[in-house]
């Protein structure tokens, strides 16, 4: 009988494996497609962000009001250990200027190997292809039973790192829910996150491909009370043939994702918007400085603003405007002036909803953490079952900061499992 079997080989299933087994447990990693860590092999362009360059504290606030949750984990496992053990297995890592962790052989390959390599060294065994049907309590000595569509596995403990339902072409189907659920666990709504946004309007379609590299995005809830810093994220921003992807919308479309579902619920609620900020490092004043004809009075106003965005992003906002490119400072309207300067500090995208699981890499929402030991990832509801990675409440931005939940939750389980009793 396993002191531990883990139900599920991607990022947390694998590393978990391999703190249990170095512990001396007899551990078995069950994965129900063909190979193990098809989300690491995928993530990142194939290049997989392994976690973060910064520091515990920086990766908790990085997760919102989620992060008390992940506080003891991400301490006991920070950023830092995890590049070290990397590359004592032998991945070489680098850090690029958004801080972001990768291979530096830019290969996810070298990263799932690895964990691979270190499990069998470890002792533990994975089977791959071979789909759990059921988890549930064992009426016999041992307390588990892990059901496949050919056995039925006793074992003392299990460890569930079955993911969400983001990137479901990677097995990522939830079926972790409905088990926990059998338990009595709490499992809070899910929505597609750090998925790319789709707007109906044609003027973002025409605007494809252009990148802007610094851009802050704002999701317009129409709520004051609301006050979750995450709805604003400064990074790069992609306009794309459906809407916008890059990590900027990316990174608040889980509130989309939540948005989206409260007007199907109730169709009189407003529609959405993001706000685009497209000169961050620019106040106000200072644009009501560029725009003042006693100084730039001789000065195009295409001219003007191509300083600062691509000519095809400021054809938009002079049509919006009412403004010839060739229009000088000085003769600006005052009306067509203040639209300027709104559209470059908020300028509006109408938003209609996320691309949905399918192209979203995190899943927001999952088994509640307050039924969770924060600790040991061990339910509070039911001895001896372990919870790691995605299938929890847990959901942070993009740059490696869900690898870093994976690894340091699947590492607090696995050194808190408790061998088999007798």
């Amino acid at each position: 009988m396993h002191d531990l079997i883990i139900v599920g080989g991607g990022a947390a299933g694998l590393w978990a494996s391999i703190v249990a087994a170095n512990r001396g447990l007899n551990v078995l990693v069950l994965e129900k497609n063909v190979k193990s860590g098809v989300k690491i092999l995928m993530s990142g362009g194939t290049r997989c962000n392994i976690t973060h360059h910064c520091g515990p504290h920086e990766i908790v606030e990085a997760f919102g009001s989620q992060g008390r949750f992940l506080k003891h984990a991400v301490f006991a496992l920070p950023p830092s250990e995890v590049v070290a053990r990397f590359n004592g297995w032998g991945v070489a890592t680098k850090v690029e200027e958004t801080g972001k962790v990768f291979p530096a052989s830019d290969r996810a390959l070298h990263v799932r190997d690895a964990l691979v390599n270190q499990l069998q060294n470890a002792g533990a065994q994975l089977r791959t292809g071979v789909a759990v049907k059921d988890v549930r309590r064992s009426v016999e000595s041992c307390r588990w039973e892990i059901v496949t569509e050919d056995a039925v596995m006793p074992c003392h403990n299990v460890l569930l790192c079955t993911g969400g339902l983001s990137y479901s072409g990677c097995g990522t189907t939830g079926d972790g829910y409905a088990w926990v659920r059998n338990v009595g666990h709490e499992v809070t709504p899910t929505f597609p996150a750090l998925a790319p946004l789709v707007s109906p309007a044609g003027w973002v379609h025409e605007l494809t491909g252009i990148t802007l590299p610094d851009v802050s995005v704002r999701f317009v809830s129409g709520s004051k009370k609301d006050k979750d810093t995450r709805k604003v994220c400064r990074s790069s921003f992609l306009w794309t043939h459906f809407g916008c992807s890059g990590p900027a919308p990316m990174n608040v479309s889980r509130f989309v994702s939540q948005y989206e579902a409260a007007r199907a619920a109730d169709s009189s609620l407003p529609k959405m918007t993001i706000e685009l900020d497209l000169v961050p490092d620019v106040s106000e004043t200072e644009l009501l400085e560029r725009f003042d004809p006693a100084k730039n009075g001789r000065k195009r106003v295409g001219s003007l603003i191509g300083d600062w965005i691509p000519s095809k992003l400021a054809a938009v906002l002079l049509h919006n405007a009412e403004v010839d490119d060739q229009r000088l400072v000085a003769e600006l309207p005052r009306k067509s002036r203040l639209q300027l300067l709104s559209d470059l500090k908020r300028l509006v995208v109408p938003i209609d909803s996320t691309r949905g699981y399918g192209k979203a890499e995190v899943t927001s929402g999952g088994v509640s953490t307050s039924e969770v030991n924060p600790h040991t990832m061990e339910s509070r509801l039911a001895e001896g079952l372990y919870l790691a990675g995605e299938i929890l409440d847990v959901d942070g931005p993009i740059g490696g900061y869900n690898f870093q939940a994976a690894f340091a939750t699947a590492n607090a389980a696995a050194l808190n499992v408790k061998g088999c009793i007798g």
